[in-house]
């Protein structure tokens, strides 16, 4: 029986909908909407198409703010410069530096600029440090977005054992240490592997919840699987012809697994979806209240 499909996009419509009345009270008690800047250096084209992603979906969740777009030969000071600013300015909730940076700027030094709760992406090593001790105040979008999207598909993960393919700080970390936590899409026995791994095949079959973000297109095969997995395809790559793919080759995958998310359609949707709630998360704490009062 083939895979069902862990939908993004439908997901990712539902938070934004009920964002709408959180939005609204921010408005209400604070005069503003929730305020989301995000900085551009360069002229990267998936950079481009990514920021204008979250611009449009910032704007059509009632948010203010703009896109900073710098050329490619800003220097790192001047980088700084600007994220002091927003750092001051008390419109602005949430801050997102793109990724990657010209080679001059160093990406840590501007991450660690950024005021830690208005890091909406969940990138200052103090936001990586909460998750890690289970009290997080921000947690990178796509890991967050996975997590999400299991939950609200009715994965269970209590006691499964989870392998997470890939190891970045934007990813593959935080997303073993949100599985590994307490609570309804957690408690689960954890794995951190990369392309680098003796036996992968072998550790990507034991899994009941396959992460795979390991950025090879295609890399993870359908003969990989454990028959009735759960697969969460976290890369997105484009293949000679123009379509798009990710990290796991999808026919043969769908045909062993439980569920498994699309590219496109799947994660990246909820990316953008849990950078609008960090954001407005932002803007109630910095009011003084949370969703919950």
């Amino acid at each position: 029986m083939p895979a069902r499909i862990l939908d993004g996009k439908q997901t990712a419509r539902e938070i934004r909908g009920e964002l709408a009345a959180r939005v609204a009270v921010v408005r209400d008690r604070l005069g503003r909407p929730p305020g989301l800047v995000a900085v551009l250096v360069g002229d990267d084209p998936a950079s481009a198409l990514y920021v204008k992603n979250k611009e449009k979906a910032a704007t059509g969740a009632g948010f203010s703010g703009e896109v900073l777009r710098l050329p490619g030969t800003t220097s790192e000071a001047e980088l700084l410069g600007v994220v002091d600013r927003l750092n001051e300015e008390e419109r602005v909730d949430g801050i997102l530096v793109q990724l990657p940076l010209p080679k001059q700027i160093d990406s840590d030094r501007v991450i660690d600029r950024i005021r830690p709760e208005k890091d909406v992406d969940g990138f200052h090593p103090e936001n990586v440090g909460l998750l890690a001790i289970g009290r997080p105040r921000f947690a990178s979008c796509t890991p967050l977005g996975v997590v999400e999207l299991l939950r609200r598909h009715g994965v269970e993960t209590r006691g499964k054992r989870a392998v997470v393919l890939g190891r970045s700080n934007i990813v593959g970390k935080p997303m073993a240490l949100l599985l590994l936590r307490k609570g309804a899409v957690g408690d689960a026995t954890v794995t951190v592997c990369h392309s680098a791994s003796e036996g992968l095949p072998e550790i990507v079959g034991e899994a009941d919840l396959l992460v795979a973000a390991v950025g090879r297109p295609e890399f993870v095969k359908g003969s990989w699987i454990k028959p009735g997995a759960v697969v969460v395809d976290v890369g997105i790559h484009r293949r000679p012809d123009g379509s798009l793919c990710g990290d796991v080759a999808f026919d043969e995958a769908a045909e062993v697994a439980s569920w498994i998310s699309p590219v496109p359609g799947g994660v990246g949707p909820m990316t953008i979806a849990m950078l609008l709630a960090n954001t407005v998360a932002s803007a109630e704490r910095r009011g003084g209240w949370t969703a919950e009062g």
